[in-house]
């Protein structure tokens, strides 16, 4: 997992502004966190081979999507990938409902989001998966998007890893 920076109440307040509000310069500043981290990164390979890896957005779900106008993290994933040369596969879907995950402890982040993503219909998996959020605590969304990535019973992707705008210290 690579982060770009702690996460703090200003780190909050532009992940909020993007999130929430659509801010376009709160996006511009968690796309270039994501971006800084991705060419800094050593994810295994050589990441000037792009061919090699795919970004993979965490999914909003349908209500998340509706309140915001927007697939927040599907939506800045596009624009890095379009930075960085590194292609997209938004193959991941929100497949049952979960909670807020705010003001939950670690284990309830866990069985919250356990069984929460699954594969698109059709998804086609090849590479190794850069997962996008823009912040992790406890990394139950993380790990759930891992394990619905590789649930089809083989490893298509090779690795997983992720890559995040900011991470709670310590994880929580």
């Amino acid at each position: 997992m690579h982060s770009a920076v702690i996460y703090s109440s200003i780190a909050s307040k532009i992940i909020l502004a993007a999130k929430e509000n659509g801010l376009q310069g709160a996006d511009d500043l968690l796309i270039a966190a994501i971006v800084h981290v991705l060419n800094k990164a050593q994810l295994g390979k050589n990441i000037s081979n792009k061919d090699c890896f795919t970004l993979v957005p965490v999914p909003s779900s349908k209500h998340a999507r509706r309140r915001r106008g927007r697939s927040f993290i599907v939506d800045i994933t596009h624009t890095i990938s379009q930075i960085t040369g590194i292609g997209v596969n938004d193959c991941l879907q929100v497949s049952r409902g979960v909670s807020d995950q705010s003001g939950l402890s670690r284990v309830q982040r866990s069985s919250n989001m356990l069984g929460a993503f699954s594969l698109k219909s059709g998804a086609v998996l090849r590479g190794d998966a850069i997962v996008i959020d823009d912040v992790i605590t406890t990394g139950a969304t993380l790990r759930e998007a891992a394990r619905a990535l590789n649930s089809k019973g083989s490893h298509g992707f090779g690795s997983v890893c992720a890559v995040t705008a900011c991470v709670a210290q310590p994880l929580r």
